[in-house]
């Protein structure tokens, strides 16, 4: 059986894998407020808004 990944209790199947509403709504609120995030790309691979813009310049017609 696996294990609450919020308060490390046996996971009930029914709110699989948490082990009761109350951690699945810990969790959602999480995600809401940002503490948890997917990986992207990193930061300075991101062109910045000004070389973003300078490129629209350049193919414009």
């Amino acid at each position: 059986m696996s294990q609450c990944p919020i308060c490390r209790k046996d996971s009930v199947a029914l709110f699989r894998p948490f082990c009761s509403k109350r951690c699945a709504d810990l969790d959602l609120g999480n995600w809401f407020r940002g503490n948890y995030r997917v990986p992207s790309a990193r930061e300075d691979e991101i062109p910045s808004h000004e070389e973003s813009e300078g490129e629209k310049d350049q193919y414009a017609t």
